[in-house]
């Protein structure tokens, strides 16, 4: 695992400085190594965490002649099969590492190389014959590229982290109001953009050319939904051995390696599929909760007792002002999902022991184990029981008025249900997935925000996803938005961010592109069926869980956000949020009246007065000198 960075200059030739520069603000990434490369205008440079041939490995690293050069941040599980073959061919190999294979299979296959992978990836390859760099990013997202086409000085930069494109001269730091405002409603500035207007990422499943002619992006690959009737049985087995086949690719290292243990499926089966393969107890690694409200140790135990795993656990109270600075300066944009405070405080405790780490990240998206998607494909049926014209009027008039109860039982919180009723199946799973939305952002903006903004919504860019799957049932629906959006945008981001933080590789095997292309084959009801998700999921790893877990409800990796902002964050808050200079960006007459109803008791708005916290948290540590110093002293305060 590692950062790389490079840029491409108008013509003088590229500085090993600031390519160093660069790199250095990446250095948690890879603190075992560096290297650079230059060849006139173009210049690559690479931090190393070492993983596979720990002695070998250095990049940036060649073809036979260096006419082909790659860095490259990820692993690629299949390399060896694919070595072989490139070797059967004549290629010569200086090392026993993954990262050489892909220069080779350059060789031989272009630009087609991402579709013949399976890992996790983002990578550069400057063919100096072609004078032409080529990058990828992996199906899903797992790793990072930015890239910039707008520095002065520069005809193309990229790097994993933005961090590391900030520390170039004359860096553009004016804020995408688009990225802004999607930030406010989803918690996370989506795949396809960044904070910055002129910094954009390369979406997950594509790649791109860089070259005198300019630049081309291309989509390689992209989840097809296409159910069909299949036995259950033969479905189970055969989802069985890919399972088994994609935790043991995972388990290959030349470092100690372990797992991420929750209480909850997913990590359980992984472990469980390990502990089948292993040779020895696998390492396994929880955090608990002073809070029992949030805590899931008991749970942990049950498997790792299962599989006599060597467990590692600490029992952690969170306290914010510990963490907020580390999240604000690891997430280099803004980024609302509060789970990641724990998933950085179990990424330093494993760190202690192992290098890699398996998760259990995917398989709800894969698999459909959101209460979500439930909800959402429940609502499809009771649409489809009332005529269209009919549910508008009656269910959006009832959702206008129904009071908002946030201090009551769910039982009497009717609201969003009756507000989705009147919708589209994608306009309700937008509602059910923002924070902010629609009237409630409007009211949040400022007027010059909102001026900038034109006709942008963030709802606008959901419904054109779902406009395009429309053909697909509603679970289906859901879950293929969820892969251009919620997965790389916020799962994926969180746990590369956390454990990267702490140079710790995390692996995801049920996140390998064959479950998933094997998974969107499934009929429906093979993996929503009633209230259970995951259900062949489930079925297929069942041997590898204990029944408490299997049948247990699911639990977030959760915080005590609304306790936090009435209580240790208040201060910060005001201090932060309620700066004058946030005016640009918010109503702070709309943002007090959200605050003192929270104070109050009788509302809840802790996500969206979190949300409001880190944009003024990212703006006041990245901003300037001087907002910087503030958000120093509020944190500390």
């Amino acid at each position: 695992m590692c950062g790389i960075a490079g840029l491409f200059t108008h013509g003088p030739p590229a500085d090993s400085l600031v390519l160093q520069r660069m790199c250095t603000r990446m250095v948690h990434r890879g603190p075992d190594d560096d290297g650079y490369y230059l060849d006139g205008p173009l210049g690559l440079g690479f931090r190393r965490l070492s993983i596979i041939d720990t002695a070998g490995g250095h990049q940036p690293l060649g073809n036979e002649d260096g006419s082909v050069q790659v860095v490259f941040n990820g692993e690629i599980y299949n390399f060896r099969e694919l070595r072989e073959g490139l070797v059967r061919r004549g290629h010569r190999f200086s090392t026993e590492s993954d990262t050489e294979v892909l220069v080779h299979l350059y060789e031989e296959a272009g630009e087609k190389l991402p579709t013949l992978l399976n890992g996790m990836f983002a990578f550069a390859i400057w063919d100096a014959p072609r004078k032409r760099l080529f990058l990828a990013r992996d199906r899903t997202g797992k790793k990072p590229l930015y890239y910039s086409t707008a520095i002065p000085g520069y005809r193309f930069c990229f790097s994993s982290e933005l961090k590391a494109l900030t520390v170039l001269p004359g860096f553009p730091d004016e804020v995408n109001p688009h990225s802004a405002a999607d930030f406010l409603a989803l918690s996370y500035v989506p795949d396809w953009a960044s904070i910055y207007k002129h910094v954009s990422k390369l979406p997950a499943g594509h790649s791109m050319s860089v070259d005198a002619s300019g630049i081309r992006v291309q989509r390689y690959w992209s989840v097809e939904f296409a159910p069909r009737p299949r036995r259950l049985e033969d479905a189970t087995e055969e989802l069985r051995e890919l399972a088994r086949d994609s935790v043991r690719r995972r388990m290959l290292s030349d470092v100690p390696l372990g797992a991420f243990l929750s209480g909850g499926v997913d990590s359980s089966a992984a472990v469980g599929m390990m502990a089948e393969a292993a040779t020895e107890p696998v390492k396994t690694f929880s955090i608990g909760f002073t809070s029992k409200e949030f805590d899931e140790l008991a749970f942990a135990r049950l498997t790792a007792g299962m599989h006599h795993t060597d467990h590692h656990e600490e029992v952690v109270t969170p306290s914010i002002h510990d963490e907020l600075d580390e999240f604000t300066d690891q997430f280099d944009e803004p980024f609302g999902d509060s789970s990641a405070i724990p998933t950085l405080c179990l990424s330093r405790m494993t760190r202690k022991h192992v290098t890699v780490a398996l998760s259990g990240d995917g398989a709800d998206e894969v698999f459909g184990g959101y209460r979500r998607y439930y909800y959402g494909a429940l609502e499809q049926r009771l649409r489809e029981q009332v005529p269209a014209a009919w549910r508008s009027v009656v269910f959006r008039t009832a959702g206008r008025w129904y009071p908002r109860l946030d201090f009551m039982p769910q039982v009497f919180r009717a609201k969003s249900l009756l507000t989705n009723l009147a919708e589209a199946t994608g306009d309700a799973y937008f509602n059910s997935m923002t924070v902010f939305r629609d009237a409630s952002l409007t009211r949040v903006l400022s007027p010059e925000m909102r001026e900038s903004l034109a006709d942008y919504t963030p709802r606008q860019r959901f419904h054109d996803l779902f406009q395009r799957v429309s053909h697909l049932g509603a679970l289906e629906q859901m879950q293929a938005v969820d892969f251009e959006t919620y997965l790389p945008g916020d799962i994926l981001v969180k746990s590369d961010r956390a454990t990267m933080r702490h140079s710790l590789e995390a692996r995801s095997p049920w996140l390998d592109h064959r479950i998933i292309e094997f998974a969107a084959t499934l009929p429906t009801n093979f993996k929503l069926r009633g209230r259970v998700g995951k259900y062949i999921f489930k079925r297929a790893v069942a041997q590898h869980i204990p029944d408490e877990i299997r049948l247990r409800r699911k639990m977030g990796f959760s915080v005590p956000l609304a306790e936090w902002l009435r209580t240790s964050l208040r201060s910060t808050f005001e201090s932060v949020v309620l700066d004058p200079s946030m005016a640009q960006y918010l109503s702070l007459d709309e943002v007090r009246r959200l605050w003192l109803e929270h104070q109050s008791g009788w509302h809840n708005h802790d996500r969206k007065l979190w949300n409001l916290l880190m944009l003024a948290g990212w703006r006041a540590r990245y901003g300037s000198k001087s907002t910087e110093s503030r958000w120093a002293s509020a944190v500390l305060a």
